[in-house]
C-alpha cells in the first residue's frame, strides 16, 4: 500500500512540475515549455536516419508520437523518484530538481533559446520537489494519537494532502492554458484580420485539362488542410502579424533592412502555382504538394538592399532564413535571383498562410528541397556563404545544395488494389520543378514502357498529372512509372535513399486483377 501511495506521489508530484512550468511559459512564451523544450532538442539531436523512420511510419504524427514518448518517459520517472522518496525522501526530492535542470538547460539552449526560457522548467521543478517532499512525508508520519494506521502512516493525511495538490496542480495548468489560449487568440486575431492585396501579377490561368478528373488521383490544386508538413517545431508558432518583423542584413548588403507585414503588404503582390516538395519525400511518398502562393518577389527585396548575385560579382552566394522557432535554412543567392518565382508568401490558396504553414510569412523557392528553401514563420534574412556557415540541415549531414530531382508516382491504383480485368486508368503526378515534365511512361511486369497521356502543362514549376489506360489481364501485376524532364533527363531506376539530397528510384506498386 506503501509503495502504491509512493508512485503515486511522484506522478502527482510530476503533474504538478509540469502544470506550474506550463503556466509560466504561458507567460514567458508557450515553446519555453518543458516538453516543447525537450522534444526540440530531441528533435535536433536525432540522426538523419531515425528522422526519416520516424516520417515515414508516423508522418506528419510525429510530433505528436513524439510528446507523447516524452509524457510517457515522464510518467515513469515520476514513479520512481515516488518510490525513491519513500526511503530517501532528500534525494528523491533532489531528483526531481534534477530532471527540472534538465528541462531549463534544453530550453535556454535551444537555437533560438533564451535565457528566461529556463524559468519555467525551474519552478516546476522547485514545485514538483517540495510537493514530492510532503507527499512522502505523509507516508511516514505517525498520527496524532501517536497510533500509525495499518498501513504504516497516516492514510487520510496522506489523502488529503495529495487531493489538494492534485486540486491545485490541475487549477496552475488550466489558468496556464488560458493564458496561452489568450496569447494565440491575439495572433489568430491577427490573421484574421488580412486583407490579402489583390495580385498585381496574377498567376496564369490554370488550363483546361490540367486537371483529368480521375478517381484516386489528387486534385490539381493540394487543399491546405491535406498539404503536407514536415518540420521541427513541436508547438506550432503562432505569430501575431502586427509584432512580426523581418531583417535582411549580412555580407553585401549595403542597406540593411527591416520590414513590417504591412511593408510587404503594401508591394506588388505576385500569384503563382508551385508545387513544392520535402527532401523526406520517399520515391513514391505523399510529401508533394501543390497550392497557389501570394506574396513578393524576394529577389526585388534583396536588390533594394543592395544585394548582387555571385555572377553578379556578389561576395555572398548562400542566403540564410532564420524562423522564430529557431530553425536555419540556407539557400543558394544564385537560385533566389535568377529570374525564378522565388516568394516571401503571406497567402496560400486564396487565404492567409495558415500558422502550420508558416503565418505570417513564409519562403518559397521553386525546384528546391523544402529544407533548402522553404523556411517558415521566416524573421529573418543573413547573406553569407557556404564556406561561413552550415544550415540546420547540413549540420546533421545533409547536402547544401538539392535540387528536386525528376519524379513520377502512382497514385491509382493502390498498392495490393483488386481491379477487375479490362481497361484500368493507370494514374498519378510527375514533377521536375523548375525543369518541367515532357514525358511519363509506364510499364508492367518488366515489359515495353507505354506512353501515358499528360494533362494539359500548367507551368515547369507545377506538377503534371498523367494517366495511362491498361487493357489489364488476370493476376498478379507490377506497375513502374518513369518520368521525363524538359532538360531530357529520365529519372533513374537507381534506388537510393533521401539522404543527403533526396531519394531516387522508380515507384512500383503490384496488383492482382480479378
Amino acid at each position: 500500500m506503501r509503495a502504491a501511495c509512493a508512485a503515486l506521489s511522484g506522478v502527482i508530484a510530476g503533474f504538478g512540475a509540469l502544470a506550474v512550468a506550463e503556466l509560466a511559459a504561458a507567460v514567458v512564451r508557450p515553446e519555453a515549455g518543458p516538453v516543447a523544450a525537450v522534444g526540440g532538442a530531441v528533435i535536433d539531436r536525432t540522426p538523419p536516419a531515425l528522422k526519416d523512420f520516424a516520417v515515414r511510419n508516423f508522418g506528419t504524427d510525429d510530433k505528436l508520437v513524439l510528446e507523447l514518448g516524452i509524457l510517457a518517459v515522464l510518467a515513469l520517472f515520476a514513479v520512481a523518484v515516488g518510490l525513491l522518496a519513500l526511503r530517501h525522501r532528500l534525494t528523491g526530492s533532489a531528483a526531481v530538481l534534477v530532471l527540472g535542470a534538465v528541462g531549463a538547460t534544453a530550453a535556454a539552449g535551444r537555437p533560438e533559446g533564451r535565457v528566461p526560457d529556463a524559468l519555467p522548467s525551474v519552478l516546476g521543478a522547485l514545485v514538483g520537489a517540495a510537493l514530492l517532499y510532503v507527499l512522502a512525508g505523509r507516508l511516514v508520519r505517525a498520527r496524532p494519537s501517536g497510533v500509525r494506521s495499518a498501513g504504516g502512516f497516516d492514510r487520510r493525511g496522506f489523502v488529503v494532502a495529495a487531493g489538494a495538490a492534485a486540486v491545485a496542480s490541475a487549477g496552475a495548468g488550466l489558468l496556464g492554458r488560458r493564458l496561452t489560449s489568450a496569447v494565440r487568440a491575439g495572433a489568430e486575431a491577427s490573421r484574421r484580420d488580412v486583407k490579402l492585396p489583390a495580385p498585381g501579377s496574377p498567376a496564369p490561368a490554370v488550363p483546361a485539362g490540367a486537371d483529368l478528373g480521375i478517381r484516386g488521383l489528387g486534385p490539381f490544386v493540394t487543399p491546405a488542410k491535406d498539404f503536407y508538413r514536415v518540420d521541427t517545431a513541436l508547438v506550432v508558432p503562432r505569430v501575431d502579424a502586427g509584432a512580426w518583423r523581418l531583417r535582411i542584413r549580412g555580407k553585401g548588403v549595403p542597406r540593411p533592412v527591416t520590414l513590417t507585414f504591412q511593408d510587404l503588404l503594401r508591394r506588388e503582390a505576385v500569384e503563382r502555382d508551385i508545387t513544392l516538395t520535402c527532401v523526406s519525400n520517399e520515391v513514391g511518398g505523399p510529401y508533394v504538394g501543390n497550392a497557389r502562393w501570394l506574396g513578393v518577389r524576394l529577389a526585388g527585396l534583396l536588390r533594394e538592399a543592395g544585394v548582387r548575385p555571385p555572377s553578379e560579382g556578389g561576395p555572398a552566394d548562400q542566403l540564410v532564413a532564420r524562423s522564430v522557432d529557431g530553425m536555419t535554412i540556407g539557400t543558394p543567392v544564385e537560385d533566389v535571383m535568377d529570374g525564378r518565382d522565388a516568394l516571401l508568401a503571406f497567402g496560400m490558396n486564396g487565404e492567409p498562410l495558415p500558422f502550420a504553414h508558416g503565418f505570417p510569412v513564409r519562403m518559397v523557392v521553386p525546384g528546391l528541397y523544402g529544407y533548402v528553401s522553404a523556411c517558415k514563420w521566416i524573421k529573418d534574412i543573413e547573406l553569407t556563404t557556404f564556406d561561413a556557415y552550415d544550415a540546420y540541415w547540413v549540420r546533421r549531414t545533409w547536402s547544401r545544395r538539392a535540387p528536386v530531382k525528376t519524379q513520377a508516382r502512382i497514385d491509382t491504383p493502390r498498392p495490393f488494389a483488386s481491379p477487375k480485368a479490362g481497361t484500368v486508368p493507370v494514374a498519378g503526378v510527375a514533377w521536375a520543378q523548375h525543369r518541367g515534365i515532357t514525358r511519363v511512361e509506364v510499364r508492367v511486369d518488366g515489359g515495353p514502357w507505354h506512353p501515358a497521356r499528360l494533362a494539359a502543362p500548367a507551368g515547369r514549376d507545377v506538377w503534371r498529372q498523367w494517366v495511362w489506360e491498361w487493357p489489364a489481364t488476370p493476376g498478379s501485376h507490377t506497375l513502374e512509372v518513369r518520368a521525363t524532364d524538359r532538360t531530357g533527363a529520365t529519372q533513374t531506376a537507381r534506388r537510393a535513399g533521401t539522404v543527403p539530397d533526396g531519394a531516387t528510384g522508380r515507384h512500383s506498386v503490384v496488383v492482382d486483377v480479378s
